[in-house]
């Protein structure tokens, strides 16, 4: 929600400074639109072109780079989810309720908004969940020696889940400072107002600076929605928690 309102507020103000700009320069006095003065402006507007060109180009690698290593994450996550289960099974009987936790998690876990994991921390389900598996397994009591030996294997997973799980929600809170945003913001400001100076006053100028300013701004969004997977409508797919799913229904 926090970057469509950003994407919002950057139309309206790249939209106005153009539209404004356009419509009070032909009142400025005569020295204030010379061919002189319109050369340095524009060329004022060039230097910020070039920077908002390279600062967004980070921005959208830096974007790219948080969604792919959350979506490897996951998938890691959901084959040590697998895993643990396979585990599960090779202790028997024993396992069963462990199991049963398991299915419970996973199951919380896909409902989440977050799609795999429940990011918002105010909602502790699918952590509760985690926990009442933490400690299904640890009230497992082994009937032969194999069995100890499965079953320390069976805590090392367990305590791996529980830390890709929260290097999961500490990735998904997004890696762009916002104050680079706002110094960005400002930049594209400066240059759709450069846009509307001496321009002729025609619809077709209106209308092509407000749809660049509605472009730039969906653009922006897109960069951010990227920014935090697991919101928007750019988001990491639960595909491999359905999976798991099928896994733990089909044994």
């Amino acid at each position: 929600m926090a970057e469509l309102l950003t994407a919002a507020g950057v139309f309206v103000l790249l939209a106005a400074a153009s539209l404004l700009s356009l419509k009070y320069s032909p009142r400025l006095a005569s020295r204030h639109r010379s061919d002189e003065t319109n050369n340095v402006v524009r060329l004022v507007a060039n230097i910020f072109v070039v920077m908002t060109s390279l600062v967004f180009g980070l921005l959208i690698n830096s974007s790219k780079n948080t969604y792919e290593s959350i979506d490897s994450n996951v998938h890691a996550y959901a084959t040590s989810l697998i895993l643990l289960d396979r585990t599960l099974r090779d202790v028997g009987y024993v396992g069963r309720d462990a199991r049963s936790h398991l299915s419970d998690y996973v199951t919380a876990a896909i409902i989440r908004p977050a799609r795999s994991e429940d990011t918002a921390r105010n909602d502790k389900t699918a952590e509760n969940a985690l926990r009442s598996l933490g400690a299904a397994i640890e009230a497992i009591t082994p009937l032969t020696a194999p069995q100890t030996g499965i079953l320390a294997e069976i805590r090392q997973q367990y305590f791996q889940i529980v830390e890709q799980r929260w290097k999961i929600i500490e990735q998904s809170e997004g890696v762009i400072p916002r104050p680079l945003i706002t110094m960005l913001v400002a930049w594209l400001t400066v240059i759709f107002a450069s846009f509307g100076y001496r321009a002729p006053h025609n619809m077709v100028v209106v209308s092509t600076l407000i749809i660049s300013a509605l472009l730039i701004s969906a653009s922006l969004y897109l960069v951010l929605d990227m920014d935090i997977p697991f919101t928007g409508i750019i988001q990491i797919s639960d595909a491999p928690l359905q999976r798991v799913m099928q896994e733990l229904q089909g044994s």
